[in-house]
């Protein structure tokens, strides 16, 4: 049985959504933010010394970071949610499952971070929305040449772009300006397994 340590309002959402699309048996260990700082609890770091979810166990193995998390459970399913078999798909795939947190999410996490400080922040927040603006035009035109990010069918790297577009709605500019990114994210959201990490997981403030 896969353990899940899974944080609310976090990348975790993804492992949670990942594993009932594989259907592979697992359960949760929720923890709550501190309300104060928004930072996660200390419990965690007797998990993994970072003390950041997701974290999973599994057959002794402990496994952190989203992007390996999902590597580790594509390769115990088999391939399943993998890298699709033809040459330039497969190149998709792996571009945008290392891209999602190598590239889109810095200037998200820029503009959380810059919106906490008084004056100053909202100077610098005009300087990284035209660099988050490049990266979300970037992915509506991809979007609007295909269904799915690495091609015809949904995979992993799906799920690993799921948190930051959900994030760039929230609190990045994405909105009904760009048709296929909104239309992908509806797509996601209406999926059963999708609704079913949701019910797992609790509150989840992106969706």
């Amino acid at each position: 049985m896969i353990v899940v340590h899974h944080l609310e309002n976090s990348r975790s959402q993804r492992i949670l959504w990942m594993l009932e699309e594989l259907g592979l048996p697992y359960e949760v260990k929720r923890y709550e933010r501190d309300p104060k700082t928004m930072l996660a609890p200390r419990e965690l770091r007797a998990v993994h010394p970072l003390g950041k979810s997701p974290v999973i166990e599994d057959d002794g193995a402990v496994v952190a970071e989203t992007g390996a998390i999902v590597e580790y459970l594509v390769e115990k399913a088999d391939g399943r949610l993998g890298a699709p078999s033809h040459r330039e798909a497969a190149l998709r795939y792996r571009f945008w499952l290392h891209y999602a947190e190598g590239s889109l999410m810095p200037p998200l996490l820029l503009l959380l971070v810059l919106g906490r400080i008084p004056l100053m922040g909202k100077a610098a927040i005009k300087r990284v929305q035209p660099m988050l603006d490049r990266h979300l035009d970037y992915v509506e035109a991809e979007l609007a040449r295909r269904p799915w990010f690495a091609g015809d069918q949904m995979t992993a790297a799906d799920i690993m772009m799921s948190f930051p577009l959900e994030a760039a709605r929230q609190r990045g500019g994405l909105n009904e300006s760009r048709l296929a990114t909104m239309a992908w994210l509806g797509k996601i959201h209406a999926r059963p397994a999708y609704q079913a990490a949701l019910a797992k997981g609790g509150p989840y403030a992106f969706a």
